[in-house]
């Protein structure tokens, strides 16, 4: 089986790892960096060089940001139509495209209801890629969780709010999943042939309050206070099922938030 893993950072670096660990994988890895190619080579048997947009100018830009997401995928799909060798397409995306639900708990037969530009981009980059599906071509979409791991521990993450005081009252909900589960989605989606939308998330959808109290109380930092004068800017809010993957018979490794 040949695999290409378009992008390889944090995610697509630790699955191109796994994935040449298996004999019938042959992994392909795309990097917009030509100084990683070396470091590439050592989790995949072939290292492409493709040419991305510039990150700055995503960050200063929306029409950058489309450009990464909505039009590289719009590329993609035309270029697949011509590739019929191409079985099967898994694109990792975010439950940020649930938007604002107040807390209350969605899964994938829930609209999508971006909060901001970016967020519709995302829904329409995921809206592109199934409108490409047919009878032999099987397209995937995982909307992931917030992602921690080796690396990105809670604690580097939210470490900078110890001691500070948060806008909000802390009850947005969180959803995370763990590298190895991405690792371990991605590749359970590969070997079953899945179609359509499935959340990746952990089991326990903790509230903002709660996440970082236990990540300050492990490592003996000053908790964070909270301004409930103040309206919280997360521009997403949703408790976000797991079911359907389960169903489908994946087992998450860490179905808890594994560390704090």
């Amino acid at each position: 089986m040949k695999v290409a893993i378009v992008g390889c950072g944090y995610v697509g670096t630790a699955t191109a790892r796994h994935l040449r660990g298996k004999s019938d994988c042959t992994v392909t890895a795309t990097t917009t960096t030509a100084s990683r190619v070396s470091e590439l080579e050592g989790v995949a048997q072939r290292v492409v060089v493709l040419k991305g947009n510039d990150a700055g100018a995503i960050a200063r830009n929306a029409d950058a940001y489309r450009e990464s997401y909505l039009e590289t995928v719009t590329t993609l799909v035309s270029v697949l139509q011509q590739t019929p060798t191409v079985k099967q397409v898994i694109y990792t995306g975010t439950y940020s495209v649930y938007g604002d639900c107040q807390g209350k708990l969605v899964n994938e037969e829930s609209p999508v209801a971006p909060a901001n530009p970016n967020g519709e981009i995302l829904a329409e980059t995921e809206r592109v890629l199934l409108a490409a599906s047919n009878p032999n071509l099987q397209v995937c979409i995982l909307r992931l969780g917030g992602i921690y791991g080796p690396g990105r521990e809670l604690v580097k993450i939210f470490g900078r709010w110890a001691g500070t005081t948060r806008p909000g009252a802390g009850e947005d909900a969180t959803n995370w999943v763990h590298r190895d589960d991405i690792v371990g989605g991605l590749t359970f989606a590969l070997d079953n042939r899945l179609q359509g939308i499935y959340n990746l998330v952990g089991d326990v959808s903790l509230s903002s309050r709660e996440l970082v109290d236990r990540i300050f109380e492990t490592h003996n930092l000053p908790k964070a206070t909270w301004d409930t004068s103040v309206s919280s800017v997360r521009p997403y809010n949703a408790r976000v099922s797991n079911q359907k993957i389960k169903a489908a018979g994946y087992q998450f490794i860490h179905p808890e938030i594994s560390e704090f």
